[in-house]
């Protein structure tokens, strides 16, 4: 049996994470069982906990979903009480900010990771940086149901924006609104639709800021929606914007790769790895707002550019295919015999 560790929260509003995605794929083939649910953070870790307690005797392995954020330490518990148990436990790296811990908590860092059967790391950016450190771990990339994604053909690029990600601050969805307001000034029929659970009152932030730039009417703010949902929307708009200040490997830009959309992101932690910039998406710097306007306004102009790169964003996206990554999965698994 494998017990998979993470935040299940997709219930209380939040965008479902690699415990319910990855974990509900993998449960087709294996013995699973994921937690927690809790909203409450304490008795989401008590939850893990019991959880690991309760099933210690049938327990072969246990995943633990490990981010940077102050969730870092259900990880470090988790693979604390799992080493007195003598259970083997592989944390799955997702935090974009994962680097600085390692620097800021390097006595923990090395307890949680060297302990580890192995580290998963969905991106070469953490790859490498678990190396450096000198941590044992292998690439697995997170996954896409590939044909879930029609490829749609833009021949016409029009000035309507795409935001699909969480409202919270890491994320930084007030520049989608500057970059909107300065795009507006040279497109006054430009728009913006953004998608995504509002995660830290960041929501309430970026309307605040949309009406005080006086440009609320240009802007759709749709919520949380259900993923067949937003797929849908996509056609409608010609543009996906990623705005984030630091990063890991965001499934909505995989999944706007797949879709045909071209991506104008800032280039922070493993953008870089997932997109070539240039050959399958635009880069600029985090909080740039002047470049990114300006690299929007470039693919309004030059829409057989904004196609290229859209059909090369595809094509790459092909290898984040489920069938693809399941291999990979069942490689790793067999190998530890569960």
């Amino acid at each position: 049996m494998i017990l998979y560790i993470g935040n299940k929260l997709s219930k209380h509003g939040n965008t479902p994470t690699s415990v319910e995605t990855l974990g509900n794929a993998l449960a087709e083939e294996y013995e699973m069982i994921t937690v927690s649910d809790k909203a409450n953070k304490l008795l989401r870790l008590i939850d893990m906990i019991w959880a690991i307690i309760r099933y210690r005797k049938r327990l072969s392995l246990i995943l633990i979903d490990t981010y940077s954020t102050l969730n870092f330490y259900y990880a470090v518990i988790c693979a604390w009480q799992s080493k007195i148990l003598d259970i083997p436990y592989i944390p799955i790296l997702h935090g974009g900010d994962l680097p600085n811990r390692l620097q800021k908590n390097r006595k923990i860092s090395n307890f949680i990771f060297q302990n580890a059967k192995i580290n998963i790391a969905p991106s070469n950016y953490l790859l490498e940086t678990f190396k450096m450190h000198g941590y044992k771990v292998q690439y697995i990339p997170n996954s896409i149901a590939l044909e879930n994604y029609p490829f749609t053909e833009r021949k016409t690029v029009r000035p309507k924006l795409l935001y699909v990600r969480a409202f919270s601050q890491v994320y930084n969805p007030q520049m989608a609104i500057k970059v909107l307001h300065k795009v507006l000034q040279k497109h006054p029929d430009a728009k913006l639709c953004m998608v995504g659970p509002n995660k830290d009152g960041t929501l309430d932030n970026t309307k605040n800021l949309a009406q005080k730039l006086g440009i609320e009417e240009h802007i759709v703010f749709m919520g949380k929606m259900k993923k067949e949902e937003w797929i849908a929307l996509s056609k409608g708009y010609d543009i996906f914007i990623n705005t984030t200040n630091a990063d890991n490997t965001p499934v909505s830009v995989m999944e706007a790769m797949a879709l045909g959309l071209p991506v104008v992101s800032t280039n922070v932690g493993v953008i870089p790895y997932l997109i070539e910039d240039g050959l399958d998406g635009l880069f600029v710097e985090p909080r740039t707002t002047n470049k990114k306007k300006k690299k929007i306004e470039h693919l309004l102009e030059h829409p057989h550019e904004a196609y290229t790169l859209a059909t090369a964003a595809r094509k790459k996206s092909e290898s984040f295919s489920w069938i693809k990554v399941k291999e990979q999965w069942d490689k790793l698994l067999r190998s530890n015999k569960v």
